[in-house]
């Protein structure tokens, strides 16, 4: 879902794009700017081969769908031992965000069960870019609360480590102005090294 909409915003900026799946028949291959190949972010192999000639990998890897979270963690540090001076981004997680109420999102009483599986793995790979990613060139972008398909309103605020609400307490981002803010952040960085999040 997320993956899907950042290749989207990437291509309509003018990106050069290579879309690595496992299933790379699932993906569009009809633009002129998108190449689409077979691979595996914990492959060191592929990911070294790849990210040789990339400006950035960005890896929207999830595995709770395959019933494989742990996935995340497993990129996470093949990234960073095999991705050489390629910036990483990555798509991270909600779940580790400080909650205005006190505690993390994920410890909060309506934090549905079967999301935290998924969320757990997330803040151990954000861990593991904090403490082995140190000189390297990273950034673990955190969503609002509630990720999911909307409009694209070219808008968003910004926050570090705490969950963004709106004055009603909500916190919500579509995937679409998600992926604006993962391309912005690309063209002009400015959360390398750290976690940011973002929502409405």
């Amino acid at each position: 879902m997320v993956g899907g909409a950042i290749l989207v915003e990437a291509l309509e900026r003018g990106h050069q794009v290579t879309a690595v799946s496992r299933n790379p028949s699932q993906l569009d291959q009809q633009d002129p700017s998108l190449t689409v190949i077979s691979g595996d972010v914990t492959d060191p192999a592929c990911v070294a081969l790849l990210a040789r000639d990339a400006d950035a990998a960005i890896t929207a890897v999830g595995g709770a769908a395959e019933g494989n979270p742990d996935v995340v963690v497993e990129a996470a540090r093949t990234l960073l031992a095999a991705a050489g001076e390629t910036r990483i981004f990555a798509v991270g997680g909600a779940g580790s965000l400080n909650h205005p109420a006190g505690g993390t999102v994920s410890s909060q009483p309506d934090f549905p069960d079967d999301w935290k599986p998924s969320s757990d793995a997330q803040a151990r790979a954000l861990e593991i870019y904090r403490t082995e990613g140190e000189g390297r060139d990273w950034t673990y972008l955190s969503p609002a609360h509630l990720l999911e398909p909307g409009e694209r309103t070219g808008r968003y605020r910004t926050g570090e480590d705490t969950l963004l609400t709106d004055i009603s307490g909500e916190s919500r981002i579509s995937t679409a102005d998600y992926s604006v803010a993962v391309l912005d952040e690309l063209e002009s960085p400015r959360f390398r090294g750290r976690r940011f999040t973002v929502a409405w």
